[in-house]
């Protein structure tokens, strides 16, 4: 373990830091801050996260290494005083449909042994409390239930199910098994023996026949043992005198009916294992079917027409023949609409026959013969289940995801929903959110028995700890069985936040990137608070972060700058959140915290149209039956806490109705009643922040469609000419122009075992992505390869003169992305820059004035002057008589917004209304609000 006091970075240079030297004081909570694109993640996830993963590698053996891979050394002198590295970032925790909130906090495992060891079971055909008795038990039971009472004791061995069972008769009859009771009848098992096959049967072994009494104890103790062996932990006791039955089990069993249950074991309540999960959809809670809506999108299409958007308009594929052969047949013409066929020949088409249909011969009916048809959902299911790769996204195009309906969802099997804790099963604790668990977690005790509370003490502190931690972090609408892949980036990080809390290391340095994501201002201080608990246990905090609050919380703040990109990498301030606002210096930083520049409120807002966009009757997830009105040519801020039902009716209801209306989309919005003055807008833009591309190819250059301006103008220079080039030897995805050896990448991509693919620069272009005859042809002294490494600011000045490039290049440079370069890889772009990328390409199209734009917190990743920035492109477009909605928690944005509509009060179950709704002003005096408290006090 390090004595040092301090963590000294000397000489980094990765990326744009410009050789500096930083000193970050252990065990303190500590803010890197400065401008989007200044360096910050440099600092923090490459040259000090980069270099504790490097060190920790160099500790394993030379034989896990091998696997491995090596790592590179960041670009730094040295580093000193370093604790073992542990990141935290903004990437989703886990795309597999399996995991949820409760397997990756643990705290469903606990769950899984409580019901394992704790629970009580009942039956599912009584209600009765399930039992089980030893041997001894039911010996003293039998006696004093059946004295002086003629019984026979039975060993059940089949319940219920159809058969011959030739073979059993035999098996019994060899173990020296005289009798047997079949169907409530006793007969002699005889050689050869058997019972009529299609028929449901029950079948008992006659173990004994006596009339009990105390002497008789021995005696039926070994009956009672061969009964249990026989019948698998069961046995049946038969009244003689009035053929009434009573069971008794080793096992969970029912008194009444004799049902039992399989032992409970942690793994009966896992979705994951086979012995728990929910047989029908094999524990994921939900099965795909054919989503007739998307086979048939317009039924007064005609067949002929492309009605059916699987098999596209009528050709010589053979499944057409076969359906004109059907139509003929009940005299229908292929051209006519399909809401006129008659359901029960769509019905034949959709889901085939086992009819035969004639097919007469050429000759006018000289020869004939027969075809069956299997329908056009056979024929996609056949294409997805033995197709290629592309028919089976091709037939995906055309499923939807439902409910289990054996398990509405729940994932377990039948038999776990009847183990109950209180009254609730494990199913029931799962779907409750975080906050009420909690509650239940600390009032069970007192219902409990004293062998459960004995049992159940140490699992439920264990489950209380963690609930605690997702509390902290401001998750507390979140429920058990969320599935991971739902989850925002920030809920991500929070939950592994809670989880890193929850874990107690100690002398570890974590680093966060911006944990304030998508959390909103009532929930922020319980994060702060959260991080000061992980740094009071004895850990190091590095959080990347640009949120006032919490850089005003830290103890101590790194600002990077002085701006991005080639004009960042310095380090302008080290020292307290006090000396940073007081200091007088070239800090962006410093002059928002000390008051000096700030984003002011408008004088007066947008009185709009008067048109507006009404939804009415929004029911999806936690809405509850919500009306919203939307007004047009508006900046509409849509806000409430995380949970409340934003994202659920912008981006799950609204924009998927607008999408099938202007452009066909296949996504289905949540459950609504009706959408109102949609005539009143032609267009709907959606940008959030998903990746522009997934490879190093993709960068902000081909997303914009600047680089083919680019190409087509060095396809005129006077060197192409000559040469004979066109603008397609300028691309570096085409053969002809690009390094073959990277194939135009600029990178060659070396595969590691168990990590992500390692991308190093091409050896043979250096990284330039293009052969040397193609270098060869400049603009300006600058060759194709050199305009792509030129910043965005650098580009504007040298196209300053060509219209068409420089018109692109400025709406980029106006979004506050000047520091990128043209040709930036895709893989290193965040969130929130793939966001603003996006902005800018639609922003350089030509627009109606009728747009209606939705962005998902777009200040990600935004310091307060870039918010600044993207708030005048934001207000362009809405001066233009475009719309455009934002949901976001940044107050920045909200105060300046013309319309805000706020839902709540808080997340989950508990939220999915409408609070309130109209300018900053009018939401500030809602007393039922939580971002009203907060907007009072920014307004003032």
């Amino acid at each position: 373990m390090s004595e040092e006091k301090e963590i000294k970075v000397v000489g980094a240079r990765t990326n744009n830091l410009k050789n500096v030297d930083v000193t970050i004081p252990r065990n303190k909570f500590t803010v890197i801050t400065g401008l989007s694109g200044s360096g910050k993640s440099s600092l923090a996830f490459d040259t000090i996260y980069a270099e504790g993963q490097r060190r920790y590698m160099e500790t394993l053996s030379a034989y896990a290494r091998q696997f491995l891979g090596n790592m590179e050394r960041p670009d730094v002198e040295s580093i000193t005083g370093l604790s073992p590295v542990i990141a935290i970032e903004q990437k989703t925790t886990n795309r597999n449909p399996r995991s949820t909130v409760g397997t990756i906090t643990e705290i469903y495992d606990f769950l899984r042994l409580l019901f394992a060891r704790a629970s009580i079971a009942y039956s599912k055909e009584t209600g009765e409390e399930m039992v089980r008795y030893s041997d001894e038990q039911i010996v003293k039971m039998i006696i004093k239930n059946f004295i002086n009472k003629k019984i026979m004791i039975l060993a059940p061995l089949v319940k219920g199910r159809k058969g011959h069972y030739k073979e059993l008769f035999e098996q019994q009859r060899k173990k020296g098994f005289v009798n047997i009771r079949i169907d409530g009848e006793v007969q002699e098992i005889k050689p050869l023996m058997k019972v009529d096959r299609y028929k449901n049967h029950f079948i008992e072994i006659v173990i004994d026949k006596l009339i009990p009494s105390e002497k008789d104890e021995k005696r039926l103790l070994d009956s009672v043992r061969t009964a249990m062996s026989q019948g698998k932990g069961t046995i049946m006791i038969l009244n003689i005198e009035n053929s009434e039955i009573k069971y008794y089990s080793r096992n969970l069993m029912c008194p009444t009916t004799g049902i039992s249950y399989n032992e409970p074991a942690p793994h009966s309540f896992s979705f994951n294992s086979p012995q728990g999960a929910c047989p029908h959809c094999n524990g994921l809670g939900t099965v795909s079917e054919m989503d007739i809506t998307k086979i048939i999108p317009n039924p007064k299409k005609s067949i002929k027409n492309g009605g059916i958007e699987p098999l596209g308009k009528v050709s010589n594929v053979s499944i057409y023949s076969r359906i004109e052969i059907i139509l003929r047949k009940y005299k229908i013409a292929i051209t006519e609409p399909i809401e006129n066929i008659p359901e029960d020949v769509m019905n034949i088409i959709l889901y085939g026959s086992d009819e035969s249909f004639r097919v007469d011969g050429i000759q006018g009916g000289a020869s004939q013969y027969f075809i069956n048809f299997e329908g056009v959902i056979n024929f996609i299911n056949e294409r997805q289940a033995i197709g290629s790769e592309w028919s089976q996204n091709w037939a995906d195009r055309f499923i939807k995801y439902v409910e289990c309906p054996v398990c509405q969802g729940r994932r377990l099997n039948e038999q776990t929903q009847y183990f109950k804790i209180g009254d609730k099963n494990i199913s029931d604790l799962s779907e409750l959110d975080i906050k009420t668990l909690h509650e239940w977690s600390q009032n069970i005790e007192e219902k409990l028995t004293k062998r459960q509370l004995s049992i159940a003490r140490e699992i439920l502190k264990e489950i209380r700890s963690r609930l605690s931690f997702l509390l902290d972090v401001g998750l507390d609408y979140l429920s058990l069985n969320r599935a991971t892949y739902t989850l925002s980036g920030g809920e991500s990080q929070r939950i592994r936040l809670a989880t890193q809390i929850g874990s107690k290391l100690v002398n570890v340095l974590y680093i966060l990137d911006e944990p304030s994501i998508g959390l909103h201002q009532r929930d922020n201080t319980k994060l702060i608070n959260s991080l000061k608990t992980l740094r009071d246990e004895g850990n190091s905090i590095i959080v990347v972060e640009h949120d006032e609050e919490t850089i005003r919380s830290a103890d101590y703040v790194v600002d990077v700058g002085a701006y991005a990109g080639i004009h960042g990498g310095e380090i302008l301030f080290e020292g307290t959140p006090e000396q940073l606002a007081a200091k007088k210096i070239n800090s962006l930083t410093a002059k928002y915290l000390s008051g000096e520049m700030k984003i002011d409120v408008p004088p007066k807002r947008r009185k709009g149209s008067g048109k507006t966009l009404t939804l009415r009757g929004a029911k999806g997830n936690n809405l509850k039956n919500v009306d919203v009105s939307f007004p047009l040519e508006k900046f509409i801020c849509v806000t409430g806490v995380s949970g409340s039902g934003k994202s659920t009716l912008i981006n799950e209801t609204l924009q998927p109705i607008l999408s099938q209306k202007f452009y066909r989309s296949l996504q289905n919005p949540l459950a609504y009643s009706s959408i109102e003055g949609i005539e009143n807008i032609d267009k709907v833009i959606q940008v959030d922040q998903s990746p522009i591309g997934r490879t190093p190819r993709s960068n902000p250059a081909t997303y914009t469609k600047l680089f083919d301006e680019i190409r087509k103008f060095f396809e005129k220079t006077p060197e192409s000419k000559i040469r004979g080039y066109t603008a397609g030897r300028f691309s570096f995805n085409v053969k002809g122009g690009r390094c073959e050896d990277c194939k135009g990448a600029g990178v060659q991509t070396i595969e590691m075992n168990f990590l992500p693919d390692v991308y190093v620069k091409c050896k043979t272009c250096n990284g330039k992505r293009y052969n040397r005859e193609t270098l060869e042809v400049r603009y300006k002294t600058k060759n194709i390869g050199e305009i792509l490494d030129m910043t965005i600011d650098e580009a504007c000045d040298f196209f300053e003169k060509l219209p068409n490039i420089y018109r692109r290049l400025k709406v980029l440079q106006d979004v506050g992305l000047g520091y990128l370069t043209l040709g930036q890889q895709a893989t290193t772009l965040s969130g929130g820059e793939s966001q603003r990328v996006k902005l800018a390409t639609e922003l350089a199209k030509s627009d109606t004035g009728k747009t209606f734009y939705i962005l998902d917190e777009p200040t990600t990743g935004l310091h307060f002057e870039d918010v600044r920035v993207l708030l005048g492109v934001l207000n362009k477009l809405v001066d233009k008589g475009n719309t455009v909605l934002v949901i976001e928690h940044n107050l920045e944005v909200v105060k300046v917004a013309d319309y805000v509509i706020d839902l709540g009060k808080d997340g989950g179950e508990r939220g999915g209304e409408v609070l309130c709704f109209g300018t900053p002003e009018e939401v500030a005096k809602c007393n039922n609000s939580y971002t009203a408290e907060f907007l009072r006090a920014i307004l003032k």
